[in-house]
């Protein structure tokens, strides 16, 4: 099971740290992502790491995002500096095998094991 934490309201140009805490070992080898959602958009990878600590980002979010974690502390975290109106969501953690891009992940929520969310606002 997967639980995030750290969402809140804060203003433009501000920064958050999300993280997704993992109860017993769901991390293992599995890649694990941050994903958003705004009202009447589709559901978007924003950023992914695999159990090497490899991490990738959305265009939207390089410079401004970085993803880490913690297998010692089953933890993954989301940095988001600089954060704009646009970055506003529902954000979520998923774990899932590494052979899946998060772009699947994001459409096939079956795929992975997901946290219930947490909401960022920005203003």
């Amino acid at each position: 099971q997967l639980v995030e934490s750290g969402g809140k309201s804060v203003q433009a140009g501000g920064s958050l740290r999300l993280s997704c805490g993992a109860s017993g070992s769901i991390y293992g080898d599995a890649c694990v992502g941050w994903l958003r959602q705004a009202p009447g958009k589709e559901r978007e990878g924003v950023a992914a790491i695999d159990s090497d600590g490899i991490a990738s980002y959305a265009d939207s979010v390089k410079g401004r995002f970085t993803v880490s974690r913690d297998n010692a502390k089953n933890t993954v975290y989301l940095q988001m500096n600089s954060l704009k109106s646009e970055d506003a969501a529902m954000y979520h953690c998923a774990a899932y095998p590494c052979s899946r891009p998060i772009m699947m992940v994001a459409r096939t929520p079956s795929l992975a094991s997901w946290g219930q969310g947490t909401q960022v606002t920005v203003s």
